[in-house]
């Protein structure tokens, strides 16, 4: 039994959940829902939020009810208008999307309790662990049939530098997660990581090794197997909605297509390659690593004795 957040703040149509700092337990089970983690070892891991995969699995309806249209002559020219108003522009902007270096992501330092922030410019930040700030926030709204929730965890970064102008003093990253307790299990893993251990998260992505394994081809036959077999085995299970649903991502979103050109892109995921960072990265003797303020010490008890009750 766990319970919520002890600092959330809930309204009629929104739900706010403030994760840190201190950066206590939430309660939840860590769970990268969005694999999010790209690289992970005992010293660091690497947070991104690349995600060409859900603008494929966005693009591709429209692009089957233009395909399902039927051509007539007397709508060729209207077609052809609607298909280049509606797929054309986004069909460009994603052959743009596959052709840019991926982002580089985030470092957690677990043994300098540091998080390594690259910026656009080139330049990076080194921020302590316990001033890094979260925030889950879920907006819901009501339509003709149905309630539908967004939201997101927002993850923000202060310049450690005090005499930076105005407009550089605050870095934010925000992971499209639904808000609530899906955004909890998705900080938890940050979180259980920095401050439980390597073992506390797990990998569900073997991005670095991937490719070296299996080739673009291994890839493709890869996923195609691992959805067939998912598909047999919620059928032998008797489980009919989840195997149907499998079925129907298939073909209505595209999943597949968006799994292989996510890992494409992926794997290998992009490295910090400053060489500072680099030495940065290197492991420590275990008593050269840092340690938890008192205050954090404290926040954390006080928490988990609030759980355990």
């Amino acid at each position: 039994m766990t319970s919520a957040s002890p600092r959330s703040r809930k309204r009629m149509f929104s739900r706010e959940d403030y994760l840190a700092p201190p950066v206590v337990p939430t309660g939840r089970e860590p769970k990268d829902v969005l694999n999010i983690i790209w690289r992970k070892n005992e010293v660091f891991i690497d947070i991104g939020s690349y995600s060409i995969g859900t603008y494929v699995m966005m693009l591709w309806p429209i692009l089957l009810i233009f395909f399902w249209i039927p051509q007539g002559t007397d709508f060729d020219a209207a077609y052809w208008y609607g298909f280049m108003c509606f797929c054309g522009f986004p069909l460009l902007l994603l052959i743009y999307l596959l052709i840019q270096p991926v982002p580089l992501p985030l470092r957690f330092n677990r043994q300098r309790r540091e998080v390594c922030v690259p910026l656009k410019d080139g330049h990076y930040w080194i921020v302590p662990w316990e001033q890094v700030t979260a925030q889950a926030v879920a907006v819901s709204s009501g339509g003709p049939h149905a309630k539908t929730t967004q939201g997101l965890l927002v993850i923000g970064f202060r310049n450690p530098d005090p005499d930076a102008p105005e407009e550089d003093r605050d870095f934010s990253i925000g992971f499209s997660c639904g808000g609530g307790e899906t955004a909890m299990s998705l900080w938890e893993c940050m979180r259980s990581y920095m401050e439980i251990g390597a073992d506390a998260i797990s990998l569900d992505n073997d991005l670095e090794n991937i490719r070296g394994k299996l080739g673009r081809k291994g890839v493709v036959l890869g996923i195609c197997y691992g959805f067939l077999t998912g598909i047999l085995g919620h059928l032998m299970a008797r489980r009919f909605g989840q195997a149907l649903w499998l079925f129907s991502s298939m073909f209505l979103l595209g999943t597949p297509l968006a799994m292989m050109l996510q890992t494409w892109k992926l794997a290998p995921p992009p490295d910090l390659l400053y060489p500072e960072i680099i030495e940065w990265s290197k492991p420590l003797p275990p008593e050269q690593w840092a340690k938890r303020s008192p205050e954090l010490e404290a926040a954390i008890a006080k928490r988990e004795a609030e759980l355990a009750a």
